[in-house]
């Protein structure tokens, strides 16, 4: 007789879900960082927390997790996930402009700490590769936290934020690297031989073949379901993007992450990216989550008890090496004291890619536990601190020179970090009417990117050349990874009524202050869209009949400047009717009319 499934084979599933759905928004309400909630909720349900009076307290096992091994495999798709978005969020404009902090300021952050960390190890009696392997993991940094913890403090686009964007951005890209030499490291043991350098030739050609494989596939893959209308379909694929090039990459003797990265670099430059993005990021989010719980999970705190000064003292040191490096780089990249105070504190702690690096070492014979286990501990305690850290850096960057001047606002760390780039106009819509808007736009040297839903309009605008994005304007998080954050209107030509209002609602609730433009069926439509804040509604059968009547007057004979005219104040007489006193357009308009005559 088969059993059926019991209700505790759900409990670890249950209490990871408790966990997303209570302790994490508790921690928000609180202003800590959630991952820090995931962290702190692993480590109470873990063996090392709860589970460890169990024997005194049965009870508390309904509260602890009893199958730790089987969410650290689950929490290993939160890297795979999170490498997979880092690389859409990356671009080759992006890296040029930012070339320099990039490369120079992140380069000799990761190399210089992974050095100085790795002679201290080797100082300690640890072999070469071991030491070079708790080096590089040390000297990276946490990208989870570091930038929503910016991003509260509103610092992400300050000298400091910028600077720590550019060296977690380069981290991000060394972190495959790292994760190829571990395994070499692993599979030839200590010393190096010159052959060792042959080694990553087969791991060389893996990366070419999925790059040629994805170039080829991909995008006509995403093209073809997006033309289907379907948001289950467009999902699945997404899912498909990211799990099949992991799996693939790791056939071919790579990491699962670094194939993720790879086909996220692929599709960062296509139609489909930011779509991808919004689709992926519930995903990302809740995988990172259990990422985190595992992580806690797995810390012995029994280490700490026993070790108290190592762990600590290691934390400690870590803190104090990498802030120095970071604070000596910063000036020499021409850094005022104070940022350059602030981007050191911000990057001293370690990185949840430490856990990656440190537990594929471990696995790979290349560190043993005996010392892999007790840096975990170390690193994930300078993890907490990390918002006190940046708390204490904004509080000395203020003291320590004159404010800075405040950036424009952004809800897209990554891409409004980027110096130089100018906010764009937003075009929601490439039909006939979307392309003449963007025409006049180019006409008058004003930049902008447009969005549209149908797969075979946006096709068409990027053989034309037109940055256009295929997505769902009407949801929020498409419309900040666009550039909704900075830009300076919205224009919303979309031919669907429902469509229009959505966009235009949705835009307004995100964007108090932006100039909305939207097109109009009819008169009624253009009432409607005012009560949901457009600033302009331009309703296609009013315009179409002043144009009709403009041509006929002029061609009777009435004088042009008269005709003009008289189309000028009978659009002026239907926009006084739309524009209530009571809508809310009404109220955006005479507000930037105040302010406009107050200047």
């Amino acid at each position: 007789m088969e059993h059926g499934v019991g209700a505790g084979d759900y409990k670890d599933l249950v209490l990871f879900l408790a966990t997303a759905g209570v302790v994490v928004p508790l921690f928000q309400r609180l202003k800590v960082n959630p991952i820090l909630g995931f962290l702190g909720a692993g480590v109470a349900l873990g063996p090392y927390g709860l589970g460890s009076f169990t024997g005194v307290a049965p009870w508390l096992g309904a509260f602890t997790v009893d199958n730790p091994a089987e969410i650290g495999q689950i929490a290993e798709f939160g890297v795979v996930f999170l490498l997979f978005m880092i690389g859409l969020e990356l671009s080759w404009e992006r890296l040029r402009l930012m070339r320099r902090m990039v490369f120079g300021l992140g380069a000799l952050q990761v190399s210089l700490c992974a050095a100085v960390i790795a002679v201290a190890a080797g100082l300690l009696g640890q072999p070469l590769a071991a030491a070079l392997a708790v080096g590089a993991a040390l000297s990276l940094s946490s990208t989870a936290i570091v930038m929503p913890v910016l991003a509260e403090q509103k610092r992400l686009h300050s000298e400091a934020g910028r600077a720590a964007f550019s060296v977690l951005l380069f981290q991000d890209l060394a972190v495959a690297p790292i994760l190829i030499t571990v395994a070499v490291l692993g599979r030839q043991g200590e010393g190096f031989d010159p052959k060792l350098l042959l080694t990553f030739a087969p791991a060389a050609l893996g990366l070419l073949a999925i790059v040629v494989l994805g170039r080829l596939v991909l995008r006509p893959m995403l093209k073809s379901v997006a033309r289907a209308k379907s948001e289950e379909l467009f999902l699945a694929a997404c899912l498909l993007v990211v799990i099949g090039a992991g799996l693939v990459s790791a056939v071919i003797g790579l990491s699962m992450a670094l194939g993720a990265f790879v086909a996220g670099l692929l599709l960062a430059e296509t139609e489909y990216r930011h779509e991808v993005e919004v689709t992926i990021e519930p995903f990302k989010g809740l995988l990172l989550g259990l990422l985190f719980l595992s992580v806690g999970i797995g810390l012995d705190l029994s280490i700490l008890a026993r070790h108290p000064v190592l762990v600590l003292g290691t934390a400690v040191g870590l803190l104090a090496l990498k802030a120095v490096v970071v604070f000596g780089l910063g000036r020499l990249f021409g850094m005022k004291s104070g940022r350059a105070l602030e981007t050191a504190l911000v990057l001293a702690a370690g990185g949840e890619f430490a856990f990656v690096i440190l537990d594929a070492a471990m696995g790979e014979g290349v560190v043993p536990r005996r010392l892999g286990e007790p840096l975990l501990v170390s690193a994930t305690l300078t993890m907490f601190a990390i918002p006190i850290l940046a708390a204490a850096g904004k509080r000395l960057s203020k003291k320590a020179g004159p404010p800075e001047a405040a950036p424009a606002p952004a809800t897209d760390p990554r891409a409004s970090a980027i110096e130089g780039e100018r906010p764009k106009v937003l075009v929601v819509g490439y039909g006939r009417v979307g392309r003449l808007v963007g025409e006049m736009l180019s006409r008058h040297d004003i930049p902008w990117v447009a969005a549209e839903r149908d797969p075979r309009l946006v096709d068409q605008g990027r053989r034309a050349g037109t940055v256009i994005f295929y997505g769902d304007a009407s949801r929020t998080e498409f419309l900040r990874r666009c550039g909704l954050g900075d830009a300076p209107a919205l224009v919303v030509t979309m031919d669907s009524p429902e469509g229009v209002e959505a966009v235009v609602a949705t835009a307004r609730a995100e964007r108090p202050d932006l100039t909305i433009v939207a097109r109009a069926r009819d008169a009624r439509h253009a009432k409607a869209l005012y009560e949901l804040g457009a600033t302009d509604a331009v309703p296609e059968t009013i315009e179409a009949s002043l144009q009709l009547s403009e041509a006929v007057l002029v061609d009777i004979g009435i004088p042009m400047g008269l005709v003009i005219a008289s189309i000028h104040e009978k659009r002026d007489e239907f926009r006084k009717d739309f524009n209530r006193p009571d809508a809310l357009g009404g109220r955006v308009r005479r507000a930037r009319d105040r302010m406009a005559g107050g200047r």
